[in-house]
């Protein structure tokens, strides 16, 4: 007998709200998923090139995390304890001392924040603004921070802000790495600071992305970084790298920014810090900083016990040696010749992003959505980024089996060559 889907498809639309926008692009009720697969109610497997849009990094249901956290239940252990001393909490704080801040050279403190990335940017954004004693922060162009008003504030998708209802305040644009095309966007920043009538306060933070995930996958440089680093020293501004998409190995490392040689004074992380897509979002904090009274920042939901578990878990699977982080560039030499190779076959095409955090401008958002269309027909999910979204964006899972890798990424270059095809006989007409 035929499933019937009709009815769980009339709940979502009869009952879930308009906003809902991922299952627009996914028309089907998933019911499991197991490392970088997808199965929806009719027995199709897809794979998942998005992976909670990096929450999950390490995949669907990695058994270790899986088994620990089904452990830490069935024993009864606590799931929810505010922000109080936890032997869950205590077991992740030294792993993530011992394998993540020594190796590094990091005394940072790790504030538990609300559940989610907007809520460890809006903490930063708090604190920077304390610290300081003002009140503007510099955000960039194409920048994305979250939903939530302050991070609202400092995202720059005109469609995300009209969201807000209302004029959001405290937070002045600058122009991004490459934003510009040649121009050298550091000296604008430093002229337009340096000018007293150039109507830009004085900073409290410079907030950035050191790769803009949903901005379109723009990279900023060694050299840029360090500019701006350099420029938030000179005003005396605080240094917020929100590394929410790129950190967690995405772009290789651990830290997106740990090979240039930048230092930081916040650093917001969520997404896949959990290890397996639960609610967890941290802010990182230079000691001298971490100048809160008790609650004055608070939040029912700051520290997830049962993210401890699987976060431990996750560092101790994935980060105890460079093994990883040798298997994540591997991997990343597969993805860019594929992408390059889609590049290759439209013109103006170029490749975005670094290492497993890459995609390719196609050059207009309808050939982009018309590629990631072709691509779910044939087993592959996949999504758009940038302001037009007008690039595919891979986010695989850093797990991925090569050979799995290779399938999707062969299910990609398909689905480019049918859109075009669709364009082409449509000029024809």
């Amino acid at each position: 007998m035929a499933k019937d889907t009709a009815v769980p498809h009339d709940i979502f639309a009869r009952r879930e709200s308009e906003v809902r926008s991922y299952c627009r692009s996914f028309d089907t009720v998933f019911t499991k998923a197991v490392g970088s697969e997808m199965t929806d109610r009719e027995g199709r497997t897809y794979i998942d090139f998005l992976a909670g849009c990096s929450s999950l990094n390490y995949g669907h249901n990695d058994p270790d995390m899986k088994a620990a956290l089904i452990e830490h239940i069935s024993n009864d252990g606590i799931a929810h304890g505010l922000d109080m001393y936890t032997a869950e909490k205590e077991k992740f704080l030294e792993t993530f001392e011992k394998l993540i801040l020594e190796p590094r050279g990091m005394d940072h403190k790790v504030m538990m924040t609300g559940p989610t990335g907007t809520n460890a940017v809006e903490s930063a954004m708090k604190l920077a603004r304390k610290v300081t004693g003002r009140q503007n922060v510099i955000a960039f162009t194409n920048g994305f921070h979250g939903m939530t008003m302050g991070a609202l504030a400092a995202t720059g998708n005109a469609g995300k802000r009209a969201g807000g209802g209302m004029a959001l305040h405290g937070v002045q644009r600058m122009p991004y790495e490459g934003s510009l095309g040649d121009v050298d966007t550091l000296a604008i920043i430093e002229q337009m600071l340096d000018n007293p009538s150039s109507g830009y306060d004085a900073p409290a933070a410079f907030l950035v992305e050191p790769v803009q995930g949903e901005g379109g996958l723009n990279a900023a440089s060694k050299e840029w970084l360090q500019g701006i680093e350099r420029l938030a020293r000179k005003y005396g501004a605080k240094l917020i790298l929100d590394d929410i998409q790129a950190g967690l190995g995405r772009t290789g490392t651990f830290f997106s920014f740990e090979e240039y040689g930048v230092q930081p004074d916040m650093i917001p992380l969520a997404k896949s810090l959990s290890g397996m897509g639960l609610p967890f979002a941290a802010l990182l904090i230079r000691p001298e900083d971490d100048i809160w009274k008790p609650a004055e920042h608070n939040g029912t939901f700051r520290g997830n016990t049962h993210a401890f578990v699987t976060a431990r878990v996750a560092l101790e699977k994935f980060w105890a040696d460079g093994k990883f982080q040798d298997e994540i560039a591997g991997k990343a030499k597969i993805l860019k010749a594929s992408l390059q190779e889609i590049a290759d076959m439209i013109p103006g095409a170029r490749l975005k992003g670094r290492g497993m955090m890459r995609g390719v401008d196609v050059g207009s958002g309808e050939l982009a959505e018309a590629i990631c269309g072709h691509a779910f027909k044939k087993g592959l999910i996949i999504e758009t980024s940038g302001a037009d979204d007008e690039v595919v964006k891979v986010l695989a899972a850093l797990t991925i089996p090569e050979e799995t890798f290779r399938k999707g990424l062969g299910i990609l270059v398909e689905a480019a060559s049918a859109a075009l095809a669709d364009k082409s006989n449509l000029a024809a007409e």
